[in-house]
C-alpha cells in the first residue's frame, strides 16, 4: 500500500488484515524483554496502535490519546506497537505517566510483515506505518486504518466506535 512520509511516496510490504478475517498471531517484546503474544489477550478486545517511533511528535500524541481512551474501554487492551526498543517505550511511558496501555516492540519479530505495515522503502524503511487494528474477543479483525500520511493522527473516534461495537 502507498502512504506518504514527509511528502515522499512510500510503500508498505503488504496490506492490513481484512475486516472479518482472523487476526494474524503476533509475538512482540514487552517492557521486561519477555515475549508478548496474541494469546495473552484471549477473551479481550485488542486495539493495536501501530506507529513508526515513539520519539516523534505524532506518535507520542497518539500514545497519549490512546492511553486516555483505554481507560474508558471495558474488556479491552490497547497495545502501542513500534520497532522502538522496549527501553525507549518504557522511558516515554515513565516520563508521560502512561499506565493504561501495553507497550510492545516489534524489533525482533515479523509483526510488520505479518500485518502489512512495515515500510518497504524510503528514509525510514523497515519501521512501521501509522495504523490501527481492532480485534474482537474471538480474534477477528473488526476495524483497520492505515493513515495515508504519517504526519496525521489516526481516527480515534472510529477506532473507539469499532471497539464498542465489537
Amino acid at each position: 500500500m502507498d502512504i506518504m512520509y514527509r511528502g515522499q511516496n512510500v510503500q508498505t510490504v503488504g496490506a492490513l488484515p481484512e475486516v472479518g478475517s482472523p487476526a494474524p498471531d503476533f509475538t512482540l517484546v514487552g517492557p521486561d524483554l519477555e515475549d508478548i503474544v496474541a494469546s495473552d489477550f484471549s477473551g479481550r478486545r485488542i486495539v493495536l496502535n501501530i506507529f513508526p517511533s515513539i520519539d516523534t511528535g505524532v506518535c507520542a500524541t497518539a500514545a497519549r490519546k490512546f492511553n486516555q481512551i483505554a481507560d474508558q474501554l471495558p474488556n479491552t487492551t490497547v497495545i502501542c506497537v513500534s520497532r522502538d526498543l522496549p527501553f525507549a517505550l518504557n522511558r516515554f511511558c515513565a516520563v508521560e505517566g502512561i499506565e493504561n496501555v501495553v507497550t510492545a516492540s516489534a524489533f525482533r519479530s515479523t509483526f510488520g510483515e505479518d500485518y502489512g505495515v512495515a515500510m518497504a522503502n524510503g528514509p525510514i524503511a523497515t519501521l512501521l506505518s501509522r495504523s490501527v487494528v481492532v480485534i474482537d474477543e474471538e480474534g477477528t479483525v473488526v476495524y483497520t486504518e492505515q493513515v495515508p500520511n504519517t504526519s496525521d493522527e489516526p481516527n480515534y473516534e472510529k477506532a473507539t466506535q469499532a471497539v464498542m461495537s465489537a
